[in-house]
């Protein structure tokens, strides 16, 4: 038996959680959103479900990048995305579009 992942597995993979900060960016381009949502507002919209803490750990890299800004309300914190995040999510868009073309 191979211990090489699938290639389409891999390529689901890394598309995927591998790259989580294009759904959370995704999602937030349509709303304002809680850091605990987010694992099943993945689920229900694109189909996998990430960790629970996952997402915080990436909205932490993202707030940094100054991709999004986060608020406490409360006891949670809310989530928006910056016109730097819509800006990258652009530039992720052209880049999935461009490989379909080429596809």
């Amino acid at each position: 038996m191979s211990t090489i992942m699938n290639p389409f597995l891999r390529l689901k993979k890394y598309n995927t959680k591998g790259n989580l900060w294009v759904y959370i960016l995704t999602l937030l381009k349509d709303k304002p959103n809680y850091g605990w949502d987010f694992p099943s507002d993945i689920e229900e919209r694109f189909g996998f479900r990430p960790g629970k803490i996952t997402p915080y750990r990436v909205l932490y890299s993202l707030e940094l990048d100054g991709l999004v800004t986060s608020e406490q309300k409360g006891q949670r914190r809310v989530y928006s995305i910056t016109k730097k995040g819509l800006a990258e999510l652009e530039k992720v868009k052209d880049f999935y579009n461009n490989i379909i073309r080429a596809l």
